[in-house]
């Protein structure tokens, strides 16, 4: 058999990136409404040990090992105290803010890590792509609206995270190819162990014992995640980045259709007209990768 082509690899990182998009908004789902009936941090360290336990295992099983001193240090690290960071802030967004303005705020991922891969990694971003970038930071600040009475600080927490998510993601595409996805996961989701109950600490909250329903919501969340964690992991790992990642934005429609029909939300005028700008300006930025992907004929 032939080895793939890079055009072959990016539409299957393509797929595997929708397919985790759907398995994160299902698990955004039971997180925030855990995340409301829950001290967040206490969430999110459970999430993590059971994770870290399920990862953990398929890693053993390919012979991919955790304890590892390598998981310490470069990129590794760097890679799992960002995931942390953003694990904290989406925790707390999920619970404080509206699942519509949290979904459609994390639509400018891409368009930031279009622009770290960019400056970081050395892909060749054109004057176009980078306009349609600021086009879509614009589109941020209209579903922010920091300039009126409507402004809601809890959004801010959406945003900070995206620039966080970049660092995670960039980090995932220049680490030794030698290190196995389920390592990278497990590493990650032990990363969450700490970051929960340092959240519980800094919000002078202790443990509550779940309900049944909760534990099952829980399960929900772990599920989902769990699909949506592996398959982005090795969308980015397989695909180029700037192609990739403006695949994200099929986050946004799974998102809002779970949050009107279950949590009974009805997005503001000015979070659909955000989200567009976003999302428009992220398929342009795709469009053109795309472009200068194509041979010249």
């Amino acid at each position: 058999m032939p080895p793939a082509t890079p055009a072959a690899d990016n539409t299957r990182a393509a797929l595997t990136m929708v397919a985790s998009m759907a398995f994160f908004a299902v698990e955004d789902l039971f997180l925030k409404r855990s995340a409301e009936a829950l001290p967040p941090g206490q969430v999110l360290a459970l999430t993590g040990a059971t994770g870290a336990c399920v990862f953990w295992a398929l890693a053993a099983g390919q012979r991919q090992p955790i304890l590892s001193m390598e998981a310490l240090r470069g990129m590794p690290l760097a890679r799992t105290l960002s995931e942390a960071v953003a694990a904290v802030l989406y925790i707390l967004a999920l619970a404080l803010a509206p699942l519509t303005m949290t979904s459609a705020l994390l639509q400018a991922s891409p368009l930031v890590v279009v622009a770290g891969a960019a400056l970081f990694l050395g892909e060749t971003v054109g004057w176009r792509r980078w306009a349609s970038i600021l086009v879509g930071f614009a589109g941020v600040l209209v579903i922010l609206k920091p300039w009126g009475a409507g402004f809601d600080p809890t959004g801010l927490l959406t945003v900070t995270c995206v620039l966080v998510l970049a660092v995670r993601d960039l980090t995932t595409r220049v680490m030794p190819v030698r290190i196995g996805t389920f390592q990278v996961a497990t590493w990650a989701y032990l990363g969450l162990v700490p970051a929960g109950v340092a959240l519980m600490a800094g919000m002078g909250q202790g443990f509550v014992p779940p309900t049944p329903g909760q534990w099952a919501g829980l399960g929900g969340a772990l599920v989902s995640g769990l699909f949506g964690y592996y398959a982005v992991v090795a969308a980015m790992r397989l695909g180029e980045v700037s192609v990739v990642a403006p695949f994200r934005y099929t986050r946004l429609v799974f998102a809002m259709a779970i949050a009107v029909v279950f949590l009974g939300e009805r997005p503001a005028g000015t979070t659909l007209l955000g989200a567009g700008i976003v999302v428009g300006s992220g398929l342009y930025a795709f469009a053109r990768a795309r472009k200068r992907a194509s041979p010249v004929a």
